[in-house]
Parts: C-alpha cells; structure tokens; sequence
C-alpha cells in the first residue's frame, strides 16, 4: 500500500541528491515558496554542506540517510550516474523519486519502482551555467514532467508553486525532447561562433563580434515571442531577394565548403517559415529553393 501524502508541495519532506548547479537552483526555488527541504546530500560533502547552510532546517547527509528523510526526493546527479544512484539505495512503498534530466528516461529508476516507490522525471528547461541567474528565470520557464496518478499531481502542484509551465512527456520520448530544445539553449552558441568565424576571416575583430550580434539575436527573439516564428522571419529569405542570397553564397563559398553548407542548410529551413508567413508566392520560393540547391 502506498503511503497516503498531503499533496500540497509544502507538505512535503523534499531531499534533494546532488548539489550542483541544477541542485541548489531547485532546492533555493523550493525554499523560497515555503516548501521543507529537509536534506541534501553530494559526492562531495562540502557541496551539501553549503547548500544546507542556505536553507531552513535542512541538513548535509549521506545519500542514503537524506533519501530516508523524505517522502520525495529528486535526483539532480549526472545523467549516468541516475540508474546506479537510484539502484544503490534503499526506497519504501509510496515514497516519490524523480529525476531531473531532459534525455534520460524514467525507467532508469526503476530500482526505486521496484521497491514501490512513485518515480517521475522534472526537467526545467532553463540554462544553469549561472545559479543564481537561473534562480531568476525560473518563474516562465517550462519544466517537463513524466509521472502518474499522485505524483503528477504533486509535480504540477509544484510547478505552479515555482511560477512554472509544466509539459507532459510521454515515455520514450525524452531524448528526441532534450536534443530539440538544445537548437534554442547551446546551438544559439554555434550559430555566434560561426558568425565570429567568418568576421575574422574578413578582418573584423572576433572580440567585437559578440557585443554587436547580440543586440540582434535579442531583437530577433523578442520578435518572435511577439508575432510567432514565421511572422518575425526578417532578412533576404523573407523577401525573396535572389540577389542578396546569391551574394551570400559567393562570399561563404569563397570562404570556406564548410561555412557555404551551413549557410545554405539554415536558408533551406528558412523557406519553411517563408512559406508559413504568407509573403512570398510560389515562384518566389521556388527561385530560391533552386539558387540553395545550385553548387
């Protein structure tokens, strides 16, 4: 039988196993809406102890001993390291354990499952390179949840607490989920980096290139959450200006095979969003579908 839990998110003894970034953000955010984070636990005890320091009432413990503590307790270690941690501890009937990676499946705990515990995944979609920058962006941001029964209501409970929009994952589906969001999280970086890429190869300084391409992404973005992607579509694609692409692909040809294809294959997706937007006519796309596909 499983244990029968309050689901108000503050009613619950919350453990938190793995201080790293992620950790402290999750547990500094569950503190600060009143929920009881009554243990941490890390490889590295001083990490725990840290944590625990800036948080009511709650200790630095061995794993084991936090994960006893609680009646939920959310795995924030590697993503290798979910499966054995949970494998590697004693659970009980009822009591809930979630993890909180984007691309691994909850199956990895099954362990935990096994021994009767509830088991879900809660993955904010947030960057937390910075801590307490992410402890800001928190409120907005998306957090994706795989649970049933009790426990997704608990984990939507504690969505709402954080300010947060909750997804539903279905299983299995949680890789293909992680990698897309990365094209909007780390790829963003790539895309700079080429763009600094090709303005040091034509004598512009690299250093400056970020503090002027900023102001840009930041616009287009802000474009976006405004009027939707293909409405904030800018640039020659979204004009139809053969010229202006041809132009492009010269310069990136003369450059470089490798700077010419990922300018074109970004174009070519580009001509997705030309056509949604309503702009431009068939002949239109089709002339520059044939200019992108032109050696």
């Amino acid at each position: 039988m499983s244990e029968p839990v309050d689901p108000r998110p503050q009613s619950l003894r919350i453990a938190i196993i793995g201080a790293g970034r992620l950790g402290q953000t999750l547990a500094r955010a569950l503190a600060a809406q009143g929920c009881r984070i009554v243990a941490v636990a890390s490889r590295a005890m001083p990490a725990a102890q840290a944590l625990a320091a800036r948080l009511p009432a709650c200790a630095a413990l061995p794993s084991g001993e936090a994960a006893a503590a609680a009646d939920l307790v959310f795995l924030t270690v590697p993503d290798d390291a979910i499966a054995a941690t949970a494998a590697g501890l004693r659970w009980r009937a009822g009591q809930r354990v979630v993890h909180c990676s984007g691309a691994t499946e909850v199956a990895a705990l099954a362990a935990a499952q096994e021994q009767g515990a509830l088991v879900g995944g809660f993955h904010p979609l947030q960057i937390f390179s910075d801590p307490e920058r992410a402890l800001a962006l928190l409120p907005g941001s998306t957090v994706a949840i795989e649970a049933e029964g009790e426990l997704a209501i608990e984990l939507h409970a504690l969505a709402a607490l954080l300010g947060m929009q909750p997804l539903a994952l279905r299983p299995g589906t949680r890789a293909a989920y992680h990698g897309a969001a990365s094209f909007a999280a780390s790829f963003l970086l790539s895309m700079l980096d080429e763009a600094a890429q090709v303005w040091a190869a034509i004598g512009l300084p690299r250093e400056q290139a970020l503090r002027s391409l900023l102001p840009l992404a930041r616009g287009t973005l802000d474009a976006a959450e405004a009027k939707g992607l293909a409405q904030a579509l800018a640039g020659p694609i979204s004009r139809g200006d053969v010229g202006v692409v041809a132009r492009h692909l010269q310069a990136f040809d003369a450059l470089g095979e490798s700077h010419a294809q990922f300018y074109r294959e970004l174009s070519r997706r580009q001509l997705t969003l030309a056509a949604e937007s309503g702009r431009l006519d068939a002949a239109a796309l089709a002339r520059l579908a044939a200019l992108l596909e032109s050696a």
